[in-house]
């Protein structure tokens, strides 16, 4: 079982730090805290505490003082889940599963269909011929076989994919694949003198002040990103295209701190917009498949030259090598394909005495320690272009905090933790706050590291998306 600091460890070390300085964050408790035996109050506190080391690094490289960071398991644990303590007017957040989205029992196995969006949710009925009803859905999936359904969605570009064990997935050519990437990468793509952090405000200033973060992400592991270095002053504007579809209680949920805008990159006059936001920003954070925004212009290579000096994060589903790298994937159909629905449905199905089936864990995990690493790589980057100078690739997948997860063990064999409550709004009221935005009064977890000086904190409500204009204020 692993406790807080020996999961820092680990990250220190993917990032080439000294792992001995895990020892410098407070780091209190230990699993479990949410109802499964996968150990998520670890993983929440080491990347929480990761960030929180990450921007005292920075904070002491600008100038600053250094200060006491620490964390603890149960904090760790929710924010691991901030989607799902959102609260809007007192009441729920919007919802956003589809009816027909999740699993089905398929001739030989299980499958999960993931149709949040329009194009996912019409493209799996035209391939199974029916409407868009859950018992028609699952009528047409039950005659056929799982494979067979992975298959012909993957060849349409439809995120779809059957229920593997662990074992299966470590089997699987993309399993292995991942296996053999490291948690996390901080690559220095291009040469270019060291650019200074900027001098630090007289007043009111935070590890970040005075950094421009541009977040062309979506959903959720992206989006942290941006708001995970908002939380620590960096002035952030997310770009999104005005055609695309997206999830508004996520937008509540990932959009503190953050300047909305809207940029088409379909066209000249858009891309000609982003290269100019690039041109004045540090840090390009991007969530889309690898080669996407590649193909418009944007690749890492082509941001380096742009800007040199860059820090550019790149968040995937599925990783950059094996051969499902250009896949589209989400965090539960990571859990998934790998291995961990099917281990935490048998848990909790051995728990209530129930016939198994495939389940999810009670928070989307994946997607918070990816983007909570994406943020930290993007901070450990920024001293190291001040002192050696040259730009940066950050590199983080769900696949790959699936498998560190994984690594990380479990509470122990028995299932006492799967009788643990799901945290509802009373039981996390000491942790949350509340803020006036355009929706109304949203009730929201805040931010799940402290530092003793310069406490973080989000200067901006969230705001709908194109709220502002393309444009870094003065």
């Amino acid at each position: 079982m692993t406790f807080p600091d020996a999961a820092l460890a680990e990250i220190l070390t993917a990032a080439g730090i000294d792992p001995g300085r895990a020892g410098g964050v407070t780091l209190e408790g230990a699993d479990p805290v949410l109802p499964t035996r996968y150990l998520v109050g670890a993983a929440g506190a080491a990347v929480q505490g990761a960030v929180g080391l990450a921007a005292n690094d920075v904070w002491v490289a600008r100038g600053g003082a250094p200060q006491r960071v620490s964390t603890d398991a149960r904090r760790g644990a929710l924010s691991l889940r901030t989607d799902r303590q959102l609260r809007l007017d007192s009441g729920p957040a919007p919802a956003y599963w589809a009816p027909i989205s999740g699993f089905h029992r398929a001739r030989d196995g299980w499958v999960q269909l993931h149709c949040q969006f329009p194009h996912f949710l019409n493209g799996v009925l035209e391939i199974l011929g029916c409407e868009n009803d859950r018992d028609a859905v699952a009528a047409a999936i039950a005659g056929r076989g799982a494979q067979e359904i992975e298959d012909r969605m993957a060849e349409a570009l439809l995120p779809v994919f059957r229920m593997r064990s662990w074992t299966e997935w470590r089997d699987h050519p993309h399993g292995r694949a991942v296996d053999g990437l490291p948690l996390l990468e901080i690559v220095k793509i291009a040469d270019s003198p060291p650019l200074p952090l900027p001098a630090l405000p007289t007043e009111g200033a935070r590890p970040l002040s005075r950094l421009r973060v541009l977040d062309l992400t979506r959903v959720i592991a992206g989006p942290v990103v941006g708001r995970t270095l908002a939380e620590h002053g960096a002035q952030v504007m997310r770009i999104s295209g005005p055609h695309l579809p997206f999830i508004e209680a996520l937008v509540m949920d990932t959009g503190h701190g953050k300047l909305a805008a809207h940029v088409d990159l379909r066209d000249d006059a858009g891309r000609a917009t982003l290269r100019e936001l690039a041109g004045d920003a540090d840090v390009f954070a991007q969530s889309y498949r690898p080669t996407t925004l590649a193909k418009r212009g944007f690749s890492p290579q082509e941001l380096a030259r742009i800007k040199p000096g860059i820090v550019y994060v790149t968040l995937s589903a599925w990783g950059h090598a094996g051969p499902w790298a250009e896949r589209r994937g989400f965090d539960t159909l990571v859990q998934c394909a790998t291995g961990m629905a099917h281990e935490h449905g048998a848990d909790k199905a051995a728990f209530a005495g129930a016939e198994a089936a495939p389940a999810h864990l009670p928070c989307q995990a994946l997607d918070y320690i990816a983007g909570y690493l994406g943020a930290f790589g993007a901070m450990v980057a920024l001293r190291r272009r001040a002192s050696e100078g040259g730009s940066y690739l950050v590199r983080v997948s769900l696949a790959q905090a699936a498998h560190w997860l994984d690594r990380l063990g479990r509470t122990g064999d028995d299932q006492a933790p799967l009788g643990l409550p799901d945290p509802g709004p009373d039981d996390v009221a000491d942790l949350s706050m509340t803020t006036e935005t355009a929706w109304g009064r949203l009730e929201h977890l805040g931010p799940g590291v402290t530092l003793s000086e310069t406490p973080p904190g989000w200067d901006r409500p969230p705001v709908p998306l194109g709220t502002d204009a393309p444009a870094w204020p003065s």
